[in-house]
């Protein structure tokens, strides 16, 4: 009888740890099939993070609009209606090359004879018949500096005009290199400046280009000039830049990685940082600026932003924390995206989900700023109050009732939003603050897609010059100058010249 009792017994222990085991597997498959669904749509799935689709693709009822939702279907039962669309107009010819030189050909009558009388024909006028756009292939050329030599016949000593005075003899001066030492120009910098960090295409590439222009002109020679370039021109622009920014009420920060093959006292798979610090939308002049580091450490936001006490809009990356002054605010955008990512694959489950719910709070919030974009910073601040702050209060009390199984993607989801909220709510506080990083991650991309192409810096100081080129370049971009001819100016001035359209 004891025997049975302890089989039993053991029994039960066993049953109890294997069930215990099969909770544990079946929550890493969950897990499990959740990364590869997530893999499979970074890579097949879309990209855009427009998700207002997600959930009507499925036929699913909003929560916040069901009545008008059931109405809406009931009547679609009974009609069919085809919704119109707008569509933008061509755009002519005329319009596609305004803003073009223009060249004209004027083709003459071979014949000049009149048929009637035989006496010769005068011209009237010209006859339109059609529009050609001319592309002219890149040329190089060599632009020989001499300077010019003067002397004064009246001082010669004698007849045969021997000049005994040094004094009497001048020159004229002639301009400083671009690069010391160097063949490089203004013009010549700033393409390949402009090919690199703005058109995306590595020097190797550029190396082949010039190749076939019959100029041998290597990727070292190419990426020294830009170092110096860097140093003696973009740097200065840099600086000024950073004092601007500094002075703006909210700044917008993020984050990438980067690669340097030499650095010391690390090896080259090692990631380093790109960090990326910008004015928001709205200022009459865009000011992006990149800077390198050779780590994630908060120590790097607190280094270049020091003792700035504006509005900080960031990811939620625990190192901003290390700043004191600046008033950190939390990125909706971050938000939606992990309730995105954490819709159920099988989009069967979608309509109802909780992931889904999630998504729809950050939806609401999103449509509530685009009535508020052409208003007044007050007025926005006044309505954000009135109707956002509602929202987010409902959004966080909805969070408080339920509590998703950990490891998950919305169990990742509720805790990120728990951990930022004081500053998701934030930009309630200010109509001036951005409701998400998106202004930080749009600036950074020019980079990202650079990085694509040329794939690392070779050195710290490429890396570094390559952060202060990337600010004046994309800056200079975001405001509509002329990037190349921009650099042109900025090459061949002694003085800073910013990258603002009224400065």
């Amino acid at each position: 009888m004891e025997n049975n009792v302890e089989k039993i017994a053991e029994l039960a222990e066993r049953n109890a740890a294997l069930t215990e085991e099969n909770a544990a597997l079946k929550e890493e498959l969950s897990q499990l099939k959740e990364q590869l669904s997530w893999l499979k749509k970074q890579v097949f799935g879309r990209t855009s993070e427009k998700t207002k689709t997600l959930i009507e693709d499925v036929n699913q009822i909003s929560m916040f609009n069901e009545t008008e939702k059931e109405a809406e279907t009931t009547l679609k039962e009974e009609t069919i209606e085809v919704a119109s669309h707008k569509r933008k107009a061509k755009r002519t010819h005329e319009e596609i090359m305004k803003d073009l030189p223009v060249e004209e050909v004027v083709h003459k009558a071979e014949d000049r004879t009149c048929t009637e009388c035989g006496s010769e024909m005068e011209v009237i006028g010209k006859e339109f018949k059609r529009d050609e756009l001319v592309y002219v292939p890149a040329k190089l050329f060599v632009r020989k500096h001499y300077a010019e030599v003067l002397r004064c016949r009246k001082c010669s000593d004698n007849e045969n005009g021997d000049i005994v005075k040094p004094e009497v003899i001048r020159k004229a001066s002639v301009t400083e290199a671009v690069i010391p030492h160097s063949y490089c120009s203004a013009e010549l910098l700033s393409h390949i400046v402009f090919d690199k960090y703005i058109q995306a295409t590595p020097l190797y590439r550029q190396e082949k280009e010039y190749a076939a222009l019959n100029m041998k002109l290597s990727r070292t020679t190419m990426a020294n000039w830009m170092i110096q370039g860097a140093a003696i021109y973009v740097k200065p622009v840099w600086e000024l830049m950073k004092k601007d920014l500094l002075s703006s009420k909210v700044i917008n920060a993020d984050e990438t990685v980067v690669q340097v093959l030499h650095e010391d006292g690390r090896k080259p798979k090692d990631q380093s940082r790109m960090w990326v610090y910008c004015s928001p939308h709205g200022e009459n002049n865009s000011n992006i600026l990149y800077e390198y580091a050779p780590t994630r450490s908060g120590e790097n936001a607190v280094r270049f932003l020091g003792d700035y006490s504006g509005y900080l809009v960031c990811d939620g990356y625990d190192g901003y924390n290390r700043l004191t002054k600046a008033k950190r605010c939390g990125c909706m955008a971050h938000l939606r995206r992990k309730f995105t990512e954490a819709l159920p694959a099988d989009k069967s489950l979608i309509p109802g989900s909780k992931s889904a719910e999630g998504l729809e709070y950050c939806n609401r919030l999103f449509e509530l700023e685009r009535e508020y974009e052409d208003m007044s910073s007050d007025k926005r601040h006044k309505e954000r109050q009135a109707k956002s702050k509602p929202v987010l209060d409902e959004f966080f009390l909805w969070l408080d009732t339920f509590s998703p199984s950990g490891g998950t993607a919305l169990s990742k989801a509720v805790q990120y939003a728990k951990n930022e909220k004081r500053y998701l709510y934030r930009f309630i506080e200010d109509g001036d603050i951005p409701i998400s990083n998106n202004r930080a991650e749009n600036a950074i991309r020019p980079f990202v897609v650079g990085r694509k192409n040329w794939l690392f810096s070779d050195s710290v100081k490429g890396a570094e010059a390559s952060a202060m080129i990337y600010s004046v370049a994309v800056t200079a971009q975001t405001n509509g100058l002329d990037v190349e001819k921009y650099f042109i100016d900025l090459f061949s001035s002694r003085k800073p010249i910013m990258p603002y359209k009224d400065k």
